[in-house]
Order: structure tokens, then sequence, then C-alpha cells
């Protein structure tokens, strides 16, 4: 099964070969220049995402799998379609945890709603200030201040809250990493099929 239907013939090596490929790699089969492009687009993506894999807010496994759909596009590679759609899947499962998991931390550790949004709008600030580490401390101290909002005379909860967000993103660094890894073990494997094909 191909992705978005089907088209034949592309030019490889200078001679006309008829070959199933899908509607988006037929658009991508111009000249050769095309595939060193895309070849390029995709790597530079995946080392961007493993640098959004530990910089919580930047989405590093959707980022990742745009770069495996970079090499999905270059006509000579062989990626099949539902491995792109399941590691589609597994980039947009991977980001709702990122969202999803220091908020749980913040519950798990008895923090309230308070706690829960401080560590979003910690967030969001930590994502924007040039401050090094931000945008892991940011959560932390924004959930200390919604608990301390919520109950400025209990200083333990509203600690023990910003440390369940802390972990909480800690665990999504995790899985983020472990998703990034595994596009760029299934890059790695077709990027050197792709290889042998011009030996």
């Amino acid at each position: 099964m191909k992705l978005f239907g089907y088209a034949l013939g592309i030019y490889t090596g200078g001679n006309l070969e008829i070959k199933e490929v899908s509607t988006l790699k037929f658009m991508c089969t111009f000249n050769g220049k095309m595939e060193v492009f895309l070849f390029l687009l995709s790597l530079g993506l995946l080392l961007l995402g493993f640098v959004g894999a530990v910089i919580p807010g930047l989405s590093g496994p959707p980022i990742a799998w745009l770069g495996l759909l970079c090499l999905y596009l270059v006509p000579s590679t062989d990626i099949p379609s539902w491995m792109l759609v399941a590691t589609a899947i597994l980039a947009v499962l991977s980001l709702v945890l990122e969202w999803t998991v220091p908020a749980y931390g913040t519950k798990v550790f008895k923090g309230s709603k308070y706690g829960v949004r401080g560590s979003y709008v910690g967030m969001f600030v930590g994502m924007v200030l040039p401050i090094p580490f931000s945008m892991l401390l940011g959560p932390f101290l924004g959930a200390f201040i919604g608990e301390l909002m919520h109950d400025p005379q209990d200083r333990q909860r509203a600690i023990q809250a910003a440390f369940g967000t802390f972990l909480g993103f800690l665990f999504a660094i995790l899985i983020n990493f472990l998703m990034v890894s595994l596009v760029a073990l299934i890059w790695g494997y077709y990027t050197f099929i792709w290889m042998l094909s011009f030996w």
C-alpha cells in the first residue's frame, strides 16, 4: 500500500524506470538534486528532533517524524507507508503525553488544579526566558507558586506538587527521547538500504 495514490515512471541513472511509487514521491522526481535536498533535510530534522526530545515544549518526535517523511519522499527509498503511519501515531501520542504527564505528576503528589495550571504557565514562561534550564525550572516554580496561591500556609504540599511536576517532565523527556531514537533507527536502516543501491 502506498501513501496518497500511485504514479508510474521515474528516472534513475538517466534511464526511465517503470516503477510503482506514491503520488508524493512522483512529485519529487524532477532531478537528482531533489533527492539530495530531501535527504539533507531529513537528516537535519532528525538531529533537531533529538534536540527537541530533551527540551520541553519543542516536541522532538513530530520533528523527527518529519525527517522520516522527507526520507520517504526520496523516490529511490523503500519505506513502507504503514510504517510512516505507525510512527506518526506514536509521534502524536508522545506529543499528548508530553503535555499531560507533568500535570498528572502534580496530581499524583497531591497537587491541586492551581498547581496544574501553574505548571503550564511556568512551562510557557520557561520556553521564552533566555535562562539555562528555564524550561525545566519553569513548570517546577509554576506549580509551586500555584499551590502557594491556593494555600499559602501549606508549603510542604506546594513543594511536593512541584516535585511531581518535575518528575513528570523528566518522564516526558524520556518518552520523547525513546520515540526519536526509534525514528532514528528506522531512518538509519532505510538510509543504509538506500545507500547500498548505489554500490
